[in-house]
């Protein structure tokens, strides 16, 4: 691809790479982190919806 070089291949492979890795890592801790959605009591309104 001529548009692309003065970019090397072994540079976009190590860049992709390291990308992904990050996304990996992201969503790891993402899911990792556990919320204490027990302890939260949720408000329960009387009021009618018409109101």
């Amino acid at each position: 691809m001529p548009q692309m070089s003065p970019m090397n291949w072994l540079t976009l492979y190590i860049f992709f790479v390291t990308i992904y890795i990050f996304i990996i890592m992201i969503n790891y801790y993402m899911f990792l982190y556990n919320t204490n959605k027990k302890n939260l009591s949720k408000k329960i309104s009387y009021m009618n919806w018409k109101w």
